[in-house]
C-alpha cells in the first residue's frame, strides 16, 4: 500500500447540528449501514430487500450535541409503530412509580391536566386515570393509540411541536405536567419539538423528560442505544441549553437505572416557581468530568465498540462450530442495532422470541432472523439464549428461567461479553 492510500481520510461534514447549526465533522461511532431499527419483516416481504442508511453518529464540536443524520422523516417511522411499551412488566412498574411520586410532588388532582407526549399506548396515563386526574396523550402512531383509548386514556394522534401545542392550548389543554419520556432522541427538530413544551405548560407547571444518558452510554460502551430512530444521544448540559432557548429551564434532575442509566430533567417556564436542586450542578459536574464537553472524551468509544463486535462472533462462531443452539431474547431496536453492526444472521442467532403478538411471526429487520413466542424459544431448548435487551436482563432471565432446565445459559454482549 502507498503511502499515499495507507492512512485513513478525516471524516468530512456531511451535516450541520440540528440545534445550533455548526458543521458536524467529529465521528462518535461509525456502525456502518443499517434499515430502520424498528421496520419489522412481515412474511409476505420476506423475499423483497430493504432500504439501508449510514448509521454515523457524530459530536458537535460547539454545542456537543452527539446526533445522526435524519435519512428518514418521522412521519415514514412513527406513523404505524412496532413499539407497545405495555408489553414490559419492569417498564409498566417504572410508569406507575412515575406517576404515584409527580402526583404527590405537584398536589395533582381532579383539578389538573397531565400531558404525555409520545403517550403511546397508555402505559403511563392509564395510571393518572386511575387515580383521577385527567390527561391527554400525544402520540403520532394511530395504531398505538388506539391501544391507549381502548384503556380510557383520551389520546390525539398528532406530532407534537409549537403548531400542535398552540392547537391543543387553544381547546383548553393548558398542563400542570407534561411528561415524555425516551422521545426527546426521536425528534429531528429538537428546537420545535422544546418550543411546545414552552406553549401548552402553564405558568407555574412542570415539565419532565427522560432520556437514555449519554455518559452512560460512553461509559458503558452501549453502542447498540444508536439507531435511526434516536436522531440525538443527550446529556443535561446540552438539554439545558435547548430548554433555555425556548424560556425554559431545568430545576432538578434524578438518576435512573432505566435504558442502561437515564436520566429524568424536570424543567419549567424561566421565570417559574421551582427553585433549582443542588442534583443539576452535581450532574453537570459529572457530564465535564467525563468528557462529554470536549473532542478527547469521544476518542475510546468507536474502539470499543469493535471489540464489542468481535467478541460476539467469536462466541458466536465458536458455538456453531461445537454444534450449539443460540436463540435471542428480545426483538428490541437496541437489538438490531447490534445484530446488523456484527453481520448476525439465523446462521449464528437460530431466532429471537418476543412477547409482543405484533412482533411474533415477523422477521428482523436487516438480519432476518425469524420472531418467536417465549414458548416456541422453550419448545426449541437452545444452549444459549442472547438477551439483546440487556436492560431487561434480570426480568428476561426470570421470566425463561426453564432454560435451565437442560442446562441452557444466558449470554449478554454489552459492556463486554458474558455468560450466565
Amino acid at each position: 500500500m502507498s503511502a499515499a492510500t495507507d492512512t485513513v481520510p478525516a471524516p468530512t461534514s456531511r451535516a450541520c447540528c440540528r440545534a445550533c447549526g455548526t458543521p458536524l465533522t467529529r465521528t462518535v461511532a461509525d456502525l456502518g449501514l443499517s434499515p430502520l431499527a424498528n421496520s419489522y419483516v412481515p412474511p409476505e416481504r420476506a423475499g423483497q430487500g430493504e432500504m439501508v442508511y449510514p448509521l454515523h453518529a457524530y459530536v458537535c464540536e460547539s454545542c456537543w450535541l452527539v446526533q445522526l443524520e435524519a435519512f428518514e422523516s418521522p412521519e415514514h417511522i412513527f406513523s404505524d409503530y412496532a413499539y407497545f411499551s405495555g408489553f414490559s412488566a419492569g417498564w409498566l412498574r417504572h410508569a406507575e412509580a412515575y406517576v404515584a411520586s409527580m402526583t404527590e410532588r405537584f398536589g395533582l388532582g381532579p383539578q389538573s391536566k397531565v400531558v404525555e407526549v409520545a403517550s403511546n399506548d397508555g402505559y403511563l396515563l392509564q395510571y393518572f386515570v386511575a387515580r383521577g386526574v385527567p390527561v391527554l396523550g400525544v402520540e403520532p402512531a394511530a395504531n398505538v393509540a388506539a391501544v391507549a383509548r381502548e384503556k380510557g386514556v383520551a389520546s390525539e394522534v398528532a406530532f407534537f411541536g409549537r403548531d400542535t401545542a398552540e392547537r391543543l392550548r387553544a381547546e383548553g389543554h393548558g398542563a400542570d405536567l407534561m411528561a415524555a419520556n425516551n422521545v426527546l432522541a426521536h425528534v429531528p427538530d429538537i428546537l420545535d419539538f422544546v418550543a411546545g413544551f414552552q406553549v401548552l405548560l402553564k405558568r407555574d407547571g412542570a415539565g419532565t423528560f427522560e432520556f437514555p444518558h449519554l455518559l452512560r452510554m460512553i461509559e458503558h460502551k452501549q453502542f447498540d442505544t444508536i439507531y435511526h430512530e434516536h436522531f440525538s444521544y443527550l446529556s443535561l448540559g446540552v438539554v439545558s441549553g435547548i430548554l433555555e432557548r425556548s424560556g425554559l429551564r431545568v430545576f432538578d434532575v434524578e438518576e435512573l437505572p432505566t435504558h442502561g442509566g437515564s436520566l429524568r430533567v424536570f424543567f419549567c417556564h424561566a421565570d417559574g416557581p421551582h427553585a433549582q436542586t443542588p442534583a443539576v450542578a452535581r450532574v453537570l459536574a459529572d457530564e465535564r468530568a467525563g468528557g462529554l464537553f470536549s473532542a478527547e472524551g469521544y476518542g475510546r468509544f468507536a474502539a470499543d465498540v469493535v471489540e464489542i463486535k468481535c467478541a460476539s462472533l467469536e462466541f458466536l462462531i465458536q458455538q456453531r462450530r461445537a454444534g450449539k443452539r443460540v436463540c435471542g431474547y428480545g426483538a428490541a431496536a437496541k437489538g438490531n442495532t447490534f445484530l446488523n453492526y456484527c453481520g448476525i444472521g439465523p446462521e449464528l442467532v437460530e431466532a429471537v422470541a418476543d412477547r409482543s403478538p405484533h412482533k411474533q411471526g415477523t422477521f428482523l429487520p436487516g438480519s432476518r432472523i425469524p420472531v418467536i413466542s417465549p414458548e416456541a424459544l422453550l419448545e426449541m431448548r437452545p444452549d444459549y439464549v442472547l438477551i439483546l435487551p440487556w436492560n431487561l436482563r434480570a426480568e428476561i432471565m426470570q421470566e425463561m428461567a426453564g432454560i435451565r432446565a437442560w442446562g441452557g445459559r444466558f449470554v449478554t454482549a454489552i459492556p463486554s461479553l458474558a455468560v450466565e
